[in-house]
């Protein structure tokens, strides 16, 4: 096994080879620690100086018992080297020599080792502000960067557009426009400069100048005016323009992508060109440098990342090291987490784009590929209990899913994802520009949203066509008769309230064009955007309240009522937890503890004694039902305690860890994908609950209405 300096050593950037934690220094001084704590070899004096006993003998021999004593009751702390130096000195008045003995106690050899400790946690403590700053100042550096190649992309796109703009109206207006140009510059040749200077900018091509210099000075490049005698080798006379950079844009970069630019655009235009002046060469060359610096930043973050991982294990290997030679780490308790708070593992600065803008789209697929495979497991168990689940939710047997084919959708589903994270890393990695990768996740999307619709007897058709049906069934709730699978499907929606939160993000972020200028923010801070995450956090409850209103309508049953109140709640205590995110406050925690527990309570309650049928204290089964399906009694009481585990997932969203976007994204997924695993166990005891029902009314096939009506005649 490789040892871990020679790893780090090896993968290591050399050119940022200072501003690595020295653990080589660490770990000399570990070791010097340790040394310091080896029991070292008990040295009696020699008692036969050669000018007989000293009176100081008996005090030695007490001292030499008392620190026995200490050392078995210290738990093994070692008896400290007791040094005996005799000094004869001169003789005195007296003619006597002077004895002098210097003594090294434990509480010395204490106090030396927590010296040598104290050393260690300054000199730790000093790397780690060396790392996080270096990681600081290169963060800082390579978001400075992707402003402005934001910018330049800014720049090219609306270049482009101007362009294609003046392209489709030259072609419009059949060459007028080289005609008039051709007329002025003959004009201009036979004036002097300032006339032919307002002749050129009276001219139709000025039009284009003027939307090119706005399209640069929207990006913070501003043109300053100076005229110049020079010509062109036609004579005809140059328009100068001094380009003012802002001072925090890298002007190499910037400078020349505009000045060449410029100057196809005013000093050399072409024959013919239909007033068309921007060389287009020049402008897949500046697309060409822009691409590059793209390449070289995510090579940047891919290094910093690098310096993070590998700073972020060296100090966990010290530490450790440390701790096996402490026996009581004082202070030491506390350290890992400061270092784990630092700034160069905690920082997700450099992940926010990625996260943001493909998070949505891949998440989305996975919690649906999960969805799935519960729905296959369900199945699969249905079949296994002989619960006729296609009964009971109306399915034809002929056409219906079978739990193989739903573990294969999901299993392509997920197949297709994960291969379009990884061609979306390697483009990314190959120098290709974020607003082309980007398109990736959508154009899964899309292909996904085609195939769900397709007419063609292909992949499942009359599933997807019955799924179609139902979805368009639960959205007009209130104007179609409900039957089994609509609120079963419908219920399904409520578990994936954060799958329709990416929907609403991807298409945000696709309809929106942000992807084009890799500017996510443009959705997230969108006052639309937050008042439609309330609607959609509501709709699912919503669909579903509706339903019970019309099975009310339809049955006259007050249960349903009473379970329009409990979707009633969950819309209550969801748009409290919204507000909270958003608003942070000790009022509204208060609020979303009240209205959560309560929707809590009432949604246990209901699905234990209404969807489950347990909980009946008379029943010959303590606490469950009469008729069991499965013959383990115990699997129904750890179903209850799951079911009841997973339905106070919600505490998380106000314990509020201080944690990064990265963390908070995964847990957020974490807890999504629970509570889809939540809803497919409960799917099970649903459908097992309403098979014992039609087992104990005999109902083994429907009951069809018929068309004509016997009414009673008087004769």
């Amino acid at each position: 096994m490789v040892k871990f300096s020679k790893e780090l050593e090896a993968q290591l950037i050399p050119e940022w080879k200072d501003a690595f934690v020295n653990y080589w220094l660490l770990k000399k001084h570990v070791k010097k620690i340790k040394l310091s704590r080896k029991p070292k070899h008990h040295h009696v004096p020699d008692t036969n100086y050669d000018f007989g006993r000293s009176i100081f003998d008996p005090v030695r021999a007490l001292l030499r018992r008392i620190t026995g004593r200490t050392n078995n009751a210290a738990n093994n702390h070692e008896i400290i080297q007791v040094k005996s130096r005799i000094s004869t000195g001169e003789d005195g008045e007296d003619g006597e020599d002077e004895e002098v003995e210097v003594y090294e106690t434990e509480l010395v050899q204490l106090f030396s080792e927590e010296d040598e400790v104290k050393v260690f946690f300054e000199m730790l403590d000093d790397e780690l502000n060396k790392v996080n700053q270096f990681y600081k100042n290169k963060e800082s550096e390579f978001l400075e960067r992707g402003e402005i190649l934001n910018k330049q992309l800014q720049i090219l796109l609306d270049l482009k557009r101007v362009l294609g703009d003046r392209r489709r109206k030259h072609q419009a207006t059949g060459g007028a426009s080289a005609f008039t140009s051709r007329s002025t510059s003959s004009v201009g040749r036979n004036s002097d400069f300032s006339e032919s200077q307002s002749e050129y900018c009276d001219s139709p091509n000025d039009s284009q100048t003027d939307d090119v210099i706005a399209a640069l000075e929207k990006n913070g490049i501003n043109f300053v005016n100076s005229a110049t005698r020079a010509k062109t080798k036609k004579g005809k006379p140059k328009m100068a323009m001094r380009i003012d950079i802002p001072a925090t844009t890298p002007t190499r970069t910037i400078a020349a992508v505009t000045s060449m630019l410029w100057e196809d655009l005013v000093n050399n235009p072409k024959k013919g060109g239909g007033g068309e002046y921007i060389n287009r060469k020049k402008i897949q060359c500046a697309e060409k440098m822009v691409r590059g610096a793209f390449v070289e930043l995510y090579r940047g973050l891919g290094l910093l990342k690098t310096y993070s991982s590998l700073n972020m294990v060296a100090f966990t290997k010290i530490l450790k090291k440390f701790d096996k030679v402490r026996s009581k780490p004082a202070g030491f308790s506390k350290l890992p987490q400061s270092v784990k708070r630092s700034h160069f593992i905690s920082s997700d600065k450099t992940e926010a784009a990625y996260v943001e803008t493909v998070y949505p789209v891949f998440s989305m697929f996975a919690l649906l590929s999960l969805h799935l495979f519960m729905y296959g497991c369900n199945m699969f168990m249905w079949k296994s209990t002989r619960i006729n689940y296609n009964f009971i939710l109306e399915f034809q047997p002929s056409t219906a899913l079978k739990y193989r084919d739903a573990f294969l959708i999901c299993t392509c589903l997920m197949t297709a994802v994960v291969g379009a994270m990884v061609i979306h890393l390697i483009l990314l990695s190959t120098g290709f520009s974020p607003h082309q990768v980007d398109l990736i996740p959508g154009i899964l999307l899309l292909c996904f949203f085609l195939l769900l619709i397709c007419p063609l007897n292909v992949f499942y058709r009359p599933t997807r066509f019955c799924f179609l049906r139902i979805i368009r069934n639960i959205v007009c709730s209130p104007f179609y008769k409900v039957l089994m699978v609509d609120f079963f499907m419908a219920d399904q929606l409520t578990s994936q309230i954060p799958l329709l939160r990416h929907m609403e993000s991807a298409a945000c972020y696709f309809l929106a064009g942000s992807f084009k200028t890799h500017r996510y923010e443009t959705c997230k801070s969108g006052k639309l955007y937050r008042e439609l995450a309330y609607v959609i956090s509501f709709t699912p409850y919503y669909w579903r309240a509706m339903q019970c209103a019309r099975r009310w309508f339809d049955e006259c049953n007050i249960d349903h009522l009473a379970n329009l109140g409990k979707y009633v709640s969950a819309m209550v205590a969801a748009g409290a937890r919204l507000t909270y995110a958003r608003q942070p406050s000790q009022l509204w925690m208060i609020i979303v503890l009240l209205t959560s527990v309560v929707a809590t309570v009432y949604q246990l309650y209901w699905d234990f004694v209404k969807d489950w049928g347990l909980l009946k204290p008379n029943s010959k089964n303590p606490w469950l039902r009469d008729d069991l399906i499965l013959k383990n009694k115990g699997i129904y009481y750890a179903s209850i305690a799951l079911n009841f585990v997973l339905r106070v997932a919600w505490v998380e969203t106000v314990m509020r860890f201080n944690i990064g976007m990265f963390e908070s994204r995964l847990i957020d997924f974490f807890l999504a994908s629970l509570e889809v695993i939540r809803r497919g166990h409960w799917n099970y005891y649903r459908l097992e609950n309403e098979h014992l029902n039609n087992v104990g009314k005999f109902r083994a096939v429907k009951t069809v209405p018929l068309p004509f009506r016997e009414t009673d005649s008087d004769g």
